[in-house]
């Protein structure tokens, strides 16, 4: 009777004996499953549905304690509908290339970041925020090149040249005299980069400048990429006055620098790996 069922159902009779003797084995990794996705659910609630496999892994290594190999986490968010609210490349940006270099101030980076050394490469930019009812926030901010932490950071009404000063001023105050021989300032040809006011506070500070090629914003990537994060992290749409949005990117900071796992930083916070980066 069991071969003339199992010709019926187009299979092998092995098979058949093969797939009852490991029921009980699939019964076991449903069970597994139910436990281990309300764990990962957990943190993908708390990234309120944007973050990728990676991300929860580094999450529940570093929180939860829990080592999970992410092939695992991948499959049960597809098995349970969890879908990452993921920001995706622009393709667009990718076929972009420029080759006018900036005639003051040659790229001194070529897109080489990360030089193994904290505070010694600081990518700076200016980005937009729109709130309320149409009303408009500017954000400057200067980025570790290999901690990959926000250093100092400025919000401002209006897109004055005070914004980018301020900014150059805090990091310096953070700095408290300690720059490095070698130091670079990192920008694109934005005005305010060039102005001479901002080229004589960056020439005094001790920095070496360099600009980005025109046109070409993957040579602050890096700086681009900490922009982008943050405006698929937090609704600025919802605040309501200029004093909402500046706690909203205070907070955002914040987190960003000490709770944020990287997994391009060893799985550490921006903070944690600067340590590292020290201690090695």
């Amino acid at each position: 009777m069991t071969r003339y069922l199992c010709a019926i159902a187009a299979v092998s009779t092995s098979g058949y004996y093969k797939w009852m003797e490991t029921q009980q084995h699939r019964q076991l990794r449903t069970v597994t499953d139910e436990c281990d996705i309300v764990l990962i659910k957990q943190h993908f609630d708390a990234l309120r549905g944007k973050a990728g496999a990676l991300v929860i892994k580094m999450r529940l290594e570093q929180i939860s304690g829990v080592i999970m190999n992410h092939k695992k986490i991948r499959r049960l968010m597809r098995k349970f509908n969890l879908v990452a609210r993921i920001r995706q490349a622009n393709p667009y940006r990718k076929m972009a290339k420029a080759t006018q270099e900036h005639q003051t101030f040659p790229n001194l980076l070529e897109r080489q970041f990360d030089q193994g050394e904290p505070e010694k490469v600081f990518l700076t930019d200016i980005t937009y925020l729109r709130y309320g009812s149409g009303q408009w926030a500017y954000l400057s901010c200067v980025k570790d090149g290999a901690t990959r932490q926000i250093l100092a950071d400025c919000l401002a009404a209006t897109l004055e040249l005070p914004l980018v000063e301020q900014t150059i001023q805090r990091l310096l105050e953070r700095l408290d005299g300690n720059i490095h021989p070698e130091a670079i300032f990192h920008s694109d040809q934005g005005m305010h980069y060039t102005h001479n006011k901002t080229r004589l506070q960056i020439k005094k500070a001790g920095f070496k400048q360099s600009m980005s090629r025109k046109g070409n914003c993957w040579d602050n990537a890096s700086m681009e990429s900490f922009f982008g994060h943050m405006k698929d992290d937090v609704d600025f749409k919802a605040c309501q006055t200029f004093e909402e949005v500046k706690a909203c990117v205070a907070d955002y900071i914040a987190y960003y620098n000490s709770e944020r796992y990287q997994w391009t930083l060893n799985k550490m916070t921006p903070d944690e790996f600067r340590g590292h980066l020290l201690a090695g």
